[in-house]
């Protein structure tokens, strides 16, 4: 066996154990779901669920549920896919109707919805992320460049823009994106409004967001304020 292949075998072991520990914490307790959309402070909330102690779901087996299943409306493996964890965040738990299909099946867990201060700031963040990541030259991508990009796996993308409801002739059309922003907001704080204490809407920007998120948690925090990652 090659230098390579052990150290790939080592990886899966390691990784392996960690999602073992992960379930095993996870046993028993109160689920928490972050369902703010992407780039909405999502990789933050995570690392302060770490920081925390939380066992934290495993987001490329979520990704790839997310690409095999959410985009056929197959809800079942993601649900069976909570019972690795007791936190989760990013995609598909940041699309439509996903939580839906989380809150029948995980009774009593939380829910936390993340904003940006406007839909303009949460649509200049989310171009530009893009236009780094998948564009050409730094330019937001098109339908071509998101069907090539590698990540997870080609095509990937080009299906997770699509989820915004825009076309391949303009997928980051400003006015349907901002429009789709605005409408899943609005579809999660009405599917929740007669249950204040299951879900939290909160900009982790905003000086008492952090308190906010433990008091909603019900734990204490020698932390101050959340850590701020992958900022655009």
């Amino acid at each position: 066996m090659t230098a390579a292949a052990i150290s790939k075998v080592k990886r899966k072991a390691k990784q392996a154990a960690s999602d073992l520990n992960k379930r095993i914490k996870a046993a028993g307790k109160e689920k928490v779901f972050c369902i703010g959309r992407n780039k909405t402070g999502t990789t933050s909330l995570k690392a302060a669920f770490e920081a925390l102690g939380y066992p934290v779901g495993n987001q490329r087996k979520a990704e790839v549920l997310t690409g095999t299943h959410y985009f056929e409306a197959n809800f079942q493996p993601i649900v069976d896919y909570c019972k690795s964890a007791q936190v989760f965040q990013d995609v598909p738990f940041s699309y439509p109707e996903t939580y839906k299909h989380l809150d029948k099946a995980y009774p009593g867990s939380k829910f936390i919805l993340t904003v940006r201060d406007d839909a303009e700031q949460w649509y200049r963040s989310i171009t530009r992320f893009h236009a780094k990541n998948f564009g050409k030259d730094g330019r937001i991508p098109t339908a071509e460049d998101l069907k090539a990009a590698q990540y997870v796996w080609p095509g990937f993308m080009y299906n997770v823009v699509r989820v915004h409801g825009t076309t391949d002739d303009d997928p980051y059309n400003k006015e349907t994106m901002i429009a789709h922003y605005e409408r899943y907001n609005r579809e999660v704080i009405e599917y929740f409004k007669d249950r204040p204490n299951d879900l939290l809407v909160i900009n982790v920007a905003e000086k008492d967001a952090y308190q906010k998120f433990v008091e909603f948690l019900g734990v204490d925090s020698s932390f101050d304020d959340f850590p701020w990652e992958n900022r655009t």
